[in-house]
């Protein structure tokens, strides 16, 4: 019994988090199969595919290659070394915040300039931006944190640095970027321990300043206002959110079957990119809806209890680094749930780890390499090895 128990000792402990993993490649794989479902029609049909039915799902594939080569690569990059460059990647992505802005320099597509063109692939600085968001507020709050409780040291600041962001990404516009930053900038000051009233002016002037951007261009208040009566202009403005709607009416509990939407059928734009959640609600039904919050639930979920290991063990930065991880994913897929059942206001955001887009999904898998990085530490530094 004894040697049994010291073979056991002597066992090599698991240094990943296997649930994790397995929540991402879930959610990874169902959004590589229904990007083919929601985009084989569109691709047939276009031009600008050559015809190719799979060309999104190539795509997309590709993406979700380089998503994970880039991940391995994060992953082995410290959690300290993220922090010390943490400020400087905040201002990198500030620049291509504005290189975005330049004729010439930036991709408008559909009205939006939030692209810059690397010849192959484009590249969308607001996705980079989220995490450059994570780090930077968890590095400033590590930092403030003995002046966390002096108003003009700790509040005006972060304030300034997000106004300066928020104006950036409205002029693009992207306006629900702009929401995901500042939900994880206002968690992460709350996570760390901030001073209630340095706190409670960030949550007062922040949407303060946010409603004052809205209601000075008439676009952002008819895309705020206009999701509230899709019916009184079905063929306009409530066009996209009718159609997902109806999408979601046709699913009902067990949905059309994998492939059967008609929706897809250049009724709903945007089908494998924003409103991918509609296509698995008819495809899929309320079973498929449900399966896909329970997998962003578990993967927000999971990412607190690193966070909450992190701090156990005293390292706060990695602590809110995961949480702010877990802030970021959970309330863009809420968003774009919301968006695509007509319950929030159109956003222009994407279902992470699902829908089309490549920076997206890099982005998504360097985020997710982070956190499996942060919760790798917590168990080498728990058995008393270096991280």
């Amino acid at each position: 019994m004894v040697s049994l128990v010291k073979t056991r000792s002597r066992l090599p402990q698991v240094q990943y988090d296997e649930l994790l993993i397995w929540l991402l490649v879930a959610l990874l794989t169902l959004g590589l199969v229904m990007v083919y479902s929601a985009s084989i029609a569109t691709a047939e049909g276009s031009k600008f595919t050559a015809y190719q039915p799979t060309y999104y799902l190539m795509r997309h594939g590709v993406f979700i290659a380089l998503g994970v080569l880039a991940g391995i690569f994060a992953f082995q990059v410290p959690v300290q070394t993220w922090q010390n460059y943490a400020p400087y990647l905040f201002v990198a992505g500030a620049v291509l915040l504005l290189l975005v802005l330049i004729p010439g320099i930036g991709r408008e597509v559909n009205g939006s300039r939030r692209w810059l063109s690397l010849l192959v692939i484009n590249l969308q600085p607001s996705e980079l931006m989220k995490l450059f968001a994570v780090l930077y507020a968890a590095d400033y709050t590590i930092r403030k944190g003995k002046v966390g409780h002096v108003f003009s040291k700790a509040f005006v600041p972060m304030f300034v640095v997000m106004v300066v962001v928020g104006a950036l990404l409205l002029l693009e516009p992207d306006m629900g970027a702009f929401v995901v930053i500042i939900s994880i900038a206002l968690c992460t000051l709350w996570l760390g321990g901030f001073n209630i009233k340095v706190f409670a002016g960030l949550l007062v002037a922040l949407p303060l300043a946010f409603g004052a951007l809205i209601l000075s261009s008439p676009y952002r208040m008819q895309r705020v206002i206009g999701f509230m009566d899709p019916w009184s202009d079905p063929f306009g403005k409530g066009y996209q959110l009718s159609h997902a709607l109806i999408a979601f009416g046709r699913g009902e509990w067990m949905g059309v079957g994998l492939g059967a939407s008609v929706e897809k059928l250049f009724y709903l734009p945007e089908a494998h990119t924003d409103f991918l959640m509609a296509v698995i609600a008819e495809e899929l039904g309320l079973v498929g809806v449900a399966a896909v919050i329970a997998l962003f639930a578990l993967l927000v979920v999971r990412a607190f209890q690193i966070g909450r290991h992190a701090a156990f063990l005293e390292r706060n930065f990695s602590a809110l680094v995961a949480q702010g991880i877990g802030v970021w994913l959970g309330v863009q897929a809420m968003i774009n749930i919301g968006v695509n059942m007509g319950v929030l206001p159109t956003k222009g955001l994407t279902l992470p780890f699902l829908s089309f887009g490549g920076s997206g999904v890099v982005v998504n898998c360097i985020a997710a390499a982070v956190l499996l990085r942060v919760d790798y530490e917590n168990r080498r530094i728990a058995r008393g090895l270096p991280a």
